[in-house]
């Protein structure tokens, strides 16, 4: 039956007013929903479905109108894409037809699929690309679906295919925009732990912050940190973060390959489970107890070294995302690496005052203990005359006692400022020459000293100090271990170098057997020398004395 003019002329109408409420959808499933119920109430058919085809170019959707839910869950299984469905998604055309049985691609229909005769398929097509189809069955009132019924339809697939193509632009835009805000969130946390690394070298705090940024990013109710030991054997458990604390902290020691940290300790690789219940190998029954499903337990890397694990637990049943745990897994190399940092941190202080302790301790014994080392010689002395001269006796008295009071003070200044003032401000010359005096005072030894052609005043402090301290040094061994009767100092400079020799006429001593009785002295000797570019040189021959070189070099800034 043909429609009046009127009638074709209401379906138009009808028909754009629906089209524009599909462009107005944005949703592609209830798009199709639309679509399919707009077909409908058009052609005047019980049951209408639309078929979307995937980038393949097979069924991806298929949503029907016209059948309740309990129907649909009663048939064997939904359209698969073969009969008069894939005559359809093979051609450009429509397919109308009075009995859809009689034509020859036609299949039939799956058990307890309603009773259809009549059928309108239409392809939705843009540009040269099929999008799906539209399905009519069963006209009511007539026996079959009519040529304006076709028309109506086309138009409807035409609308149809545009606000198909719009709404997959848009789900494109918002899958875009999801993956946009997700790598915000991943360069949220890369930044946090970038800041973290670069605002802070002690070890707690780079721990606390990295695991807070961690837990917070995987939204996850707790976690931990292992770190593994110097025995390169053992894990202990440095923070834990969040709930249920006292489950964690029932064991907070592991060996490597023991639970899930020494386990990932071992392989270095990741491991996620999503059923701690079911894994023996988790070891910590409480924490199960307290609820929590699933672990994500990366390892912290430095280069090939294994810093420890970082574990995270959740009472989720929704596993964890892959994206969430390749980016954990880049987290453990960042956060491995400030680890390291922090260790090497507190090594380099923990070195520092050591090298400290080893400076105080050279100089005071090449300082003050050598001068209070020499007033004991002084008092030596003093002892075998006080018989025979009162006068000269209570004179070496009073010059111990001025030497005393000296140590006092020079023991005063360097706990003031941590150095030495034995050279004072005089410079190398007169500090050699009062070593000489105060050496000639305290001993009854002879001293010759013969000095430079010129000042040396181009030597640095700390090259005039090493020499003094080495002259002092000399001396004191001359007087204590050699028992020297004669000493002779020299000094003088070439183009390069400022050189001092000492030589005593003591008992000397065997140098190829040095290494095994040097003491504070000799060694404070050639650390001075080369701290500041120079060395020491030193022969000996047992009963002939002991020669000593010592030099730095000229012009070079310290």
């Amino acid at each position: 039956m043909l429609l009046t003019r009127e009638q074709l002329q209401e379906r138009l109408f009808a028909l754009h007013r629906a089209s524009l409420d599909l462009v107005q959808d944005v949703s592609l499933e209830t798009l199709l929903e639309r679509i399919a119920a707009t077909a409908c109430e058009q052609a005047g058919a019980r049951y209408a479905a639309v078929g979307v085809l995937g980038e393949d170019g097979s069924l991806i959707k298929f949503v029907t109108v016209g059948m309740s839910n309990e129907d649909i869950r009663r048939i064997a299984h939904p359209p698969q894409g073969h009969g008069l469905i894939r005559e359809l998604m093979n051609s450009r055309h429509p397919l109308r037809l009075a009995v859809l049985q009689k034509h020859r691609h036609s299949v039939g229909f799956p058990d307890h699929h309603p009773h259809m005769s009549s059928f309108l398929g239409v392809p939705i097509i843009s540009g040269e690309k099929q999008l799906g189809q539209i399905y009519l069955t069963e006209k009511m009132d007539v026996r079959e679906f009519t040529a304006d019924d076709e028309m109506i339809i086309q138009m409807l697939a035409t609308y149809a295919a545009k606000a198909i193509v719009n709404a997959r632009l848009i789900d494109q835009m918002k899958e875009r925009d999801a993956v946009l805000t997700r790598r915000n969130v991943d360069m949220s946390l890369l930044n946090g732990i970038a800041s973290t690394l670069t605002s802070s070298l002690e070890l707690d705090e780079i721990l606390n912050k990295t695991l807070g940024l961690v837990m917070n990013y995987m939204k996850v109710e707790s976690g931990e940190i292992f770190l593994l030991e110097e025995d390169k054997t053992t894990l202990r458990m440095m923070l834990h973060r969040g709930q249920a604390a006292e489950a964690f902290w029932t064991q907070n020691i592991l060996h490597v390959g023991e639970g899930y940290p020494g386990m990932v300790a071992k392989t270095g690789k990741p491991i996620i489970s999503d059923n701690l219940s079911e894994e023996p190998e988790f070891l910590r029954e409480a924490v199960v107890k307290a609820g929590f499903k699933q672990i994500a337990c990366v390892p912290l890397i430095s280069g090939e070294h294994l810093m420890g694990v970082m574990s995270l637990f959740t009472r989720s049943s929704v596993p964890f995302e892959e994206r969430s745990t390749e980016m954990l897994a880049a987290v453990g190399t960042w956060a491995g690496l400030a680890i390291e940092n922090a260790r090497l941190h507190v090594n380099a202080r923990r070195l520092a005052v050591l090298e400290e302790r080893n400076r105080i301790g050279m100089d005071l014994h090449d300082g003050i203990i050598q001068s209070i080392y020499g007033v004991g010689l002084s008092l030596e002395g003093t002892k075998h005359v006080i018989d025979e001269d009162t006068v000269d006796a209570k004179a070496k008295i009073d010059h111990a006692i001025d030497g005393l009071n000296q140590a006092i003070r020079d023991l005063r200044a360097y706990i003031l400022d941590l150095r030495p003032r034995q050279l004072g401000n005089d410079g190398l010359m007169s500090g050699i020459k009062r070593l000489i005096a105060e050496y000639r005072a305290n001993t009854f030894s002879e001293v010759n000293f013969m000095p430079p052609d010129t000042d040396m005043k181009e030597l640095t402090q700390t090259q005039s100090l090493a020499l003094f301290h080495i002259c002092q040094e000399a001396l004191a061994n001359a007087a204590k271990h050699a028992k020297a009767k004669k000493v002779q100092i020299s000094l003088w400079t070439t183009d390069e170098r400022a050189l001092l020799e000492i030589h005593d006429d003591g008992k000397g001593f065997d140098t190829e057997h040095m290494d095994s009785f040097i003491g504070h002295g000799l060694a404070n000797m050639f650390t001075r020398a080369r701290s500041t570019g120079g060395d020491v040189e030193i022969s000996s021959v047992l009963d002939e004395g002991t020669t000593l070189l010592a030099w730095v070099p000229r012009g070079i800034k310290q």
